[in-house]
Formats: C-alpha cells, structure tokens, sequence
C-alpha cells in the first residue's frame, strides 16, 4: 500500500513540475515577431533598391549600372558573410579581455542556435533568434554599401566584392560587437539606437579612406560629371525614408512605445531636415534642387538614427536642423577645400551627420529609464558624463575604421592584382567595360 501511496505522490510531483515548466517557458509573441520580420523586409529594401537608386541616379550614365551593382553585391556578399562568421563575431562571446573587441567564434554558421531559440527573453519580446540574425544582417550589409558612393567611377568591381567580404568581418563586426554586442563601448554605456556610429560614421569614413586610396576620377574636379537621372535619386530617397521606419522602428526590438517615438522622431528630422537643406541652397545659391532635397532627407534621417528612441520631439527637430546644416557643409564647403573625390558624399551626408546624430543623442536623450533601457543616462548619471561617453565613441569607431579600412584595402587590392579601372576602361565607362551592358539604351 505504500508502494502505491509513493508512486502517486511521485507522478503527482512530476506533472505539477511539468505543469510549471510549462507556464515558464517562453512563447512566442506574434506581434512582436511579425514587426520584426517586417522591419528586416524593410532594412532589406534600403539597400539594392534604395540606396541603389539613390546612387544610380547621381552617377553619370555610363556608370549608373555599375553603381547599381556595387551596392546590390554589396548587399548579397554582405549578407552571406554576416551568416557565415560576422553574426558570431558580433554578437557572440569569448573569455578574456579581447571579448571587449570582438565577439567568439561559437556561433560560425550560425552553430548553436536552433530554429526553437528566441531572442530578447529578459525584455519579454519573443521573437526567432533567427530573425534577429537576419534584421543585424540587412545592417551589416547597408553599412559597406555606404561606402560604395564615395568610390564608384574607378573601382574594379572584383575589388571591390571582396573588399565588401572582408571588411563586414574585420571592421563591421567588432565595432558591431562594441557598441551593440557587450564590447567596450556597450559596458561605457554608449548609447546609439540604430546605427549612428555602427552603421553611418563608420560606413562614411570607409568610403573617404577609399576614396584617398583609389585616387581621383580622371578629369576630376574640372570635368562636368552630371547626375544621369535625379528623379532615380528622389525615387531612391523616398524609398530609403520607406524603409528607415524599420530601420529606427525596428531597433525597439517590438512592436512597443519605443517603437512609435522611433516612427515620430525619425518623421521629424528626415522632414525638418529636407526644409533646411532647401533653405540653405536658396541662401547659397538662390534656387532649390530637387538632389538638395533628397540629400537634405537623407542627411537628416542619418542624424536621427542614434537618437531615434532615445528623445523626444524637441531633441529630433534641432538633430534634423543641425544634421542638415553638418552634410551641407560637408559637400559644399569642406569637399572643395580640401580637393578630395567622395563621389556621391557618402563621408559628407553619412559620416559628418552621423557624428552630429552621436554625440547629440547624449546632449538631448531623456532622462528616463523605461527609454533608455537600463536606466537613465547610462554612462553616470549626468548628462556631462554621457556626452563624455558619446565622444569617446566616435573617437574609438573613427580610429578604428580608418586602421581597418586601409588594412582591408590593400589585403582586397593584393588578392585581385590592383584596385583600379585602367584609362580606357574608366573613359568608356564600367557599365560597358566591366559588366557589358548598359544601365539606359536609348
């Protein structure tokens, strides 16, 4: 009979331990997942529509194709080593100090992470890890396309691919793992909501490092090098704006308030800083472009990007005004100073407005803890103390994407046997040269 009362008393405790492991186990929340998949889908359509678009069409038209195809394979080599190593170096761990670097290796090919695997459980935003991959992917990607502008016109295009492959592993992921992956600059408490320093600055400042390295256009700047279409421009900037929703929005990691203060704050800076553009060109210049116009949204979307869900309506129209005014005078005033050849301004709209977004993001964030996660003003408690921190970021981010990038170079330019088009390949232009075809037959 005791036997009995045991073996009862035995399966009793079992289902009820069964029962409770049930309520504690982590299920999936569909909201939060279905924004986002919605916002990588987003992310995604910035870079081989968007951002392709938006270079395209400020190229001339003998290269418009070429430009196009830079950024598209950009983004598909990107994506392909984000998978293959550049998650893991990101995002995952090692022992000792080089862990404030760079991540470990445990996760190459995405080893270790199972289909089942949520990701953000502390937060109580359940989601597939493998979402997750994917969304930083489509960051990783964008980020060496950046870089693209400030190049296109003279760069051999094998070169390039496997520039984009190494330096997405060697200067994308550590600074990835730094600010966002538990690195130094994280445990600082650097704040940088979606990509200010991990994405803009630092994809910036790569495209002005090639840029000095490859050399200038032939021709370059006495030459008249006119856009072939600045409605693709417009077209690809509209695009951009679509997709940067998922790009801040996406960065709450929910469909939460964060999320909606992204939406709004993003809204505002993108379009205060398209009004600023526009009334600087008719102060300077006494008309109003259309390219300055989409410059002027892209400047302003890049400025905000840090800072998108850590301030508010006040913080976001001085971000967009300032952002505007930073990009302006980078293209119009500090590229003819000093002579250098950034095609498209990628280090004059991404870097300069992205170094105003960081260190802003310090000097308006709210001071409130259900905003910046974990807890108000993370570095010290002062607002002095973050804006020491945000400098310090940009400081780090900026050495190390200059060292990493001249690395990355000249390893990809040794591998293919040079880096740039001959004469006569650049005179006739990359579209025919190089890919053997033509971006307009008309």
């Amino acid at each position: 009979m005791k036997k009995w009362l045991l073996a009862l008393t035995l399966l009793g405790v079992n289902a009820f331990a069964e029962d409770a492991a049930a309520v504690a186990a982590p299920v999936l929340n569909s909201g939060d997942t279905a924004w986002m998949m919605m916002s990588t889908a987003l992310v995604m359509l910035m870079t081989p529509v968007g951002l392709a678009l938006f270079y395209g069409g400020m190229t001339r038209a003998k290269n418009v194709l070429n430009t196009y195809a830079m950024v598209f394979g950009a983004f598909t080599v990107g994506m392909i080593v984000w998978i293959i190593a550049g998650y893991s170096l990101a995002f995952g761990t090692m022992e000792g100090p080089l862990n404030q670097v760079i991540g470990g290796f445990g996760n190459v090919m995405l080893n270790g992470i199972a289909w089942t695997d949520f990701t953000n459980v502390d937060l109580g935003q359940l989601y597939p890890k493998y979402v997750f991959v994917v969304f930083q992917g489509t960051f990783a990607a964008i980020t060496v396309a950046i870089a693209s502008g400030s190049v296109i016109e003279r760069l051999k295009f094998s070169t390039w691919m496997v520039f984009v492959a190494i330096w997405v592993l060697v200067v994308y992921a550590p600074i990835t793992h730094m600010v966002w992956g538990g690195g130094y600059l994280f445990n600082e408490g650097a704040l940088d909501f979606a990509g200010g320093t991990v994405v803009h600055m630092n994809g910036g400042l790569a495209g002005l490092v090639l840029a000095l390295l490859v050399g200038k256009r032939a021709g370059y700047p006495k030459t008249a090098m006119k856009p072939a279409s600045v409605i693709l421009t417009a077209l690809g900037a509209g695009l951009l704006w679509f997709g940067w929703y998922g790009f801040n929005g996406g960065s709450a990691f929910g469909a939460n308030a964060i999320a909606g203060v992204a939406y709004l704050t993003t809204t505002i800076a993108a379009s205060i800083a398209t009004i600023t553009w526009i009334a600087l060109e008719y102060m300077v210049f006494k008309k109003a472009t259309l390219l300055g116009a989409a410059t002027g949204a892209i400047a302003g979307l890049v400025a905000i990007t840090p800072a998108a869900g850590f301030v508010l309506v006040p913080g976001a129209f001085i971000i967009g005004i300032v952002g505007a005014v930073f990009a302006f005078f980078g293209v119009m005033v500090l590229k003819k100073k000093l002579g250098y050849d950034d095609s498209l301004d990628a280090f004059g709209v991404h870097f300069l407005a992205g170094l105003w977004g960081a260190i802003a993001t310090g000097i308006f964030a709210v001071n409130d803890k259900a905003l910046l996660w974990d807890g108000p003003l993370k570095a010290s408690g002062d607002r002095m103390g973050q804006i020491m921190v945000q400098l310090e970021s940009v400081a780090i981010v900026g050495a190390f994407t200059l060292i990493g990038t001249v690395v990355v170079y000249y390893i990809a330019m040794a591998i293919t046997g040079g880096s740039r088009v001959n004469d006569e390949e650049e005179s006739m232009g990359l579209d025919e040269s190089l890919h053997g075809e033509r971006g307009f037959n008309l």
